[in-house]
């Protein structure tokens, strides 16, 4: 999901706040309402400060209170007797800061999992002490991880078929971040809208994201047992009160909040299984590496693009911590589009780049490689199938009537081609997404229709196959695989 910004969702939100501040501040509890998954990419919008509001002065022992209202920004002289500390920053942005910094190729945390594939890949990890499972969304588009946090309400009768949330009262080793900690400070950029302090001097922060998720809570650390014998530090997460869906977010860009960066982990991957119809059975299971992947030896890789510290000041659309790769061009059925590779690319203000993306359903182009695509789709299949002047969930708008299967084979392989001659190959069964009713759409969105400047693959397009972020060599690498089967 990655992170761009967008000023008219500032002039949104800050109609939003003008109207805020003449309503009542009354506290109130704040939900975290998503979109379902298909469409679960996340864009950085401009900052915005919530609007005043009390939060309850209770104080955190083994009892958890967590107020999710709206709050005003504590005074800079706010003192707190807990122990700040810094947070070292990325593999990445350390490799660069720092050339005399040796980086190991040794993985801190080697562990493996499997995970549902649903519209998302989701993970079950194991949070505090002692551990309580939580479902995390995999999204290498996003940089902090949240959890869903709420007491447990006694007596518990556990919901079939649905993920607990996190009790922090059961936990040892959690805490929360104070307000004095250096993340709890407005102009800190790790984060989409600046982080706050609360009544309770505890730090606060705000998610907005353009696909209409808000994401607010307390910054806090915890540990995560990934096995009887290993368990990382205590990390920065998010700990979000309620919402509608069941799961937080594993946040795995380069960002140096990420789950990815704050354990060190070296290189991780994911082998996304075949998509499934949820009406046609359970969900598919992939599976996941923190650290060596044995099938590694097969793997292609495609270099990260690198952008120096003052040239990608100077490209505001820009997303520094996403995993960019130079695209070159796009085939169907054999035959190349030559469609410019600086399409793929980042213009000087930083649109356009090429960015791999797990927590993103579908795939989005722009415009000049989106109607190239639509072009020759159009062009195979004919204009009789074509269910023109429809659109799919806001994002699809190449869409057909008849058999999907069918129609799919007429249209022939899809071939996103890379630097190095890398290429991800996409089957004629998955160029299109049966999205129900007899209508099958081309899985590729166009990205003005949301609003971005920039090129996302999604996992749809990573199905049966390996993909590999190795960070510490800053590359991407990808194998042809049977995920049903994969270990």
């Amino acid at each position: 999901m990655a992170n761009l910004c967008y000023n008219s969702i500032l002039i949104v939100f800050l109609s939003l706040l003008i109207s805020t501040q003449s309503a009542t501040t009354q506290n109130k509890t704040t939900t975290v309402e998503h979109k379902p998954l298909q469409n679960f990419s996340k864009f950085k919008p401009s900052s915005f400060s919530p609007s005043p509001s009390s939060s309850s002065n209770s104080k955190f022992s083994h009892s958890f209170t967590l107020s999710l209202s709206k709050r005003t920004h504590a005074s800079s002289t706010t003192k707190s007797t807990t122990t700040t500390s810094t947070l070292e920053p990325s593999l990445a942005a350390s490799r660069k800061q720092d050339p005399k910094q040796k980086l190991t190729n040794k993985n801190p945390f080697p562990y493996k999992s499997s995970f549902k594939y649903t519209m998302a890949l989701v993970v079950s990890l194991p949070i505090g002490t002692p551990p309580q499972l939580q479902d995390m969304v995999l999204d290498t588009g996003s940089q902090l991880s949240w959890i869903k946090c709420n007491k447990k309400l006694p007596p518990p009768k556990p919901k079939p078929n649905l993920s607990s949330s996190f009790d922090p009262s059961l936990s040892s080793s959690f805490s929360l971040l104070p307000c004095n900690h250096p993340l709890c400070k407005p102009r800190v950029p790790d984060f989409t809208l600046p982080t706050d302090c609360d009544q309770n001097l505890h730090c606060h922060y705000s998610y907005f994201y353009a696909d209409g998720t808000l994401a607010e809570g307390n910054l806090v650390r915890e540990k995560i047992p990934l096995s009887s014998s290993q368990s990382t530090p205590p990390l920065i997460l998010g700990c979000t009160r309620e919402s509608r869906d069941t799961e937080g977010i594993l946040g795995m860009n380069l960002g140096r909040l990420s789950f990815a960066s704050q354990t060190k982990v070296t290189k991780f991957s994911y082998c996304v299984p075949p998509h499934r119809i949820p009406a046609k059975g359970s969900p598919a299971t992939g599976m996941f590496y923190l650290g060596d992947n044995p099938n590694s030896r097969g793997f292609q890789y495609v270099d990260l693009l690198t952008f120096g510290h003052a040239q990608s000041q100077r490209m505001p659309n820009l997303d520094r911590a996403a995993y960019t790769v130079g695209m070159v061009d796009v085939k169907i059925g054999g035959r190349r589009l030559n469609i410019p590779s600086s399409v793929f690319r980042p213009s000087p203000n930083g649109a356009g780049q090429t960015i791999i993306d797990s927590g993103s359903e579908y795939s989005y182009l722009v415009d000049a490689a989106y109607d190239k695509i639509k072009d020759e789709v159009l062009r195979l299949v004919g204009p009789g199938k074509w269910k023109k002047g429809y659109v799919y969930e806001n994002t699809l708008d190449l869409c057909f009537t008849g058999d999907v299967m069918k129609i799919g084979r007429s249209i022939g392989d899809m071939v996103f081609v890379f630097d190095k001659g890398v290429e991800i190959v996409i089957s004629s069964d998955r160029v299109l997404s049966d999205v129900g009713n007899g209508v099958g759409c081309l899985a590729i969105g166009r990205s003005d229709l949301l609003g971005i400047p920039s090129n996302i693959i999604g996992n749809f397009h990573q199905q049966n196959m390996w993909v590999e972020f190795d960070v510490v060599n800053r590359r991407v690498g990808f194998a042809k695989a049977d995920c049903r089967t994969s270990v």
